[in-house]
């Protein structure tokens, strides 16, 4: 007898884990500090998202290692957002800003990965000979992208990570760095958009970043307060 399967989307992103207790934890500890602070918490946030939002860069001025950030595909296409990240770290590669490139995500639902169907479009579109791009396709979240591309790009347990370029939507860069950094990279963020956009759908991008930004930094600071380890290993 076969089991019964969650929806899709109950099985991506932040859903997959509303059945784990730890997380659970974490977000009753954010909506305390929330209301304990009126709201001021969030606020602060969403102030972090929209200033590595506006403030980021699109131009990398440096060498190093790049990871362009999948999105859940359309007909097995890149969508909008996914094509922008794509067409940045293209532009990057071919300013000799990188010699090696990790092209990020698992399956979302179709018969290929993010990361094969952003490979394919960066081959259509031309791809630079001399830059090396490898595919990371066992993740299904911006957590486990990092934690993949960390295992791909460590030669050794005791070796160095080098240092990385996050290539995104403006909206998901705050949220992307501060998991990186955690995550012991040397990480400096690359926008995918020219200019921040400022329309409703893109607003809404921002305020839901905002909110899980601030869940998850409340959560791994309750697990430093409360001495739970077992949650703060999660992003170590």
């Amino acid at each position: 007898m076969s089991g019964i399967h969650a929806p899709k989307i109950l099985r991506r992103g932040v859903w997959r884990y509303l059945s784990d207790r730890d997380i659970l934890v974490a977000a009753l500890m954010t909506a305390l500090a929330f209301t304990a602070t009126l709201g001021l918490l969030y606020v602060a946030h969403l102030a972090r998202v929209c200033w590595h939002a506006g403030r980021s860069t699109t131009r990398p001025s440096e060498r190093r290692t790049m990871l362009i950030f999948g999105r859940r595909l359309v007909d097995d296409r890149p969508e909008a957002d996914f094509v922008a990240r794509l067409a940045r770290g293209r532009q990057g590669a071919w300013a000799g800003r990188t010699d090696r490139v990790l092209v990020l995500g698992g399956q979302s639902g179709g018969e290929v990965s993010e990361a094969e169907a952003g490979r394919r479009w960066l081959v259509e579109q031309g791809w630079p000979a001399t830059v090396r791009m490898e595919l990371e396709q066992a993740s299904i979240d911006s957590l486990e992208n990092l934690r993949h591309a960390r295992e791909l790009l460590r030669e050794a347990a005791d070796a160095s990570l080098p240092p990385v370029w996050l290539v995104t939507s403006r909206y998901h860069l705050a949220r992307c760095l501060y998991l990186a950094r955690r995550l012991g990279f040397d990480a400096a963020p690359v926008a995918a958009e020219e200019r921040l956009p400022l329309g409703r759908r893109y607003i809404v991008r921002l305020m839901m970043e905002a909110g899980y930004l601030m869940w998850i930094d409340t959560g791994m600071r309750w697990a430093a307060v409360s001495g739970n380890r077992r949650m703060a290993a999660r992003i170590s």
